[in-house]
């Protein structure tokens, strides 16, 4: 018999955990973030670098439900929030003065999801 839903306990709390921070703080992107998460790994997000560059501005917060790989390049500062990060990406994020944080490290910064931007 083959197990339906999602397997992985790190993803189960995790989605649990973004379910958890949209009702207690009454903000509608950590539901919309845990919908995107409980969806397959098929219709998982990947986005390239480049990609983040064209749709940013200097200093935005960006919110990735899925992977972000290096290819392309970063001219400005951007925060990047993804369920993982390729090597690549997260050295270019780093030396174009941004930051690279896990889902839980933004919600647990900005609790509120104010300017935080979803890209899927």
């Amino acid at each position: 018999m083959k197990i339906k839903g999602r397997t992985d306990p790190n993803k189960i709390a995790l989605i649990s955990f973004l379910r958890g921070a949209a009702s207690k703080n009454n903000t509608k992107i950590w539901s919309l973030l845990a919908s995107e998460m409980s969806k397959s790994n098929r219709m998982r997000v990947i986005v390239n670098i480049s990609r983040l560059n064209r749709v940013s501005s200097p200093g935005d917060t960006l919110l990735i439900p899925g992977k972000v790989l290096g290819t392309g390049s970063l001219n400005h500062r951007l925060n990047v929030a993804a369920e993982s990060f390729s090597k690549t990406a997260q050295k270019k994020i780093r030396n174009a003065g941004g930051q690279c944080l896990t889902l839980e490290e933004l919600v647990k910064k900005n609790p509120m999801g104010s300017q935080v931007r979803m890209i899927k």
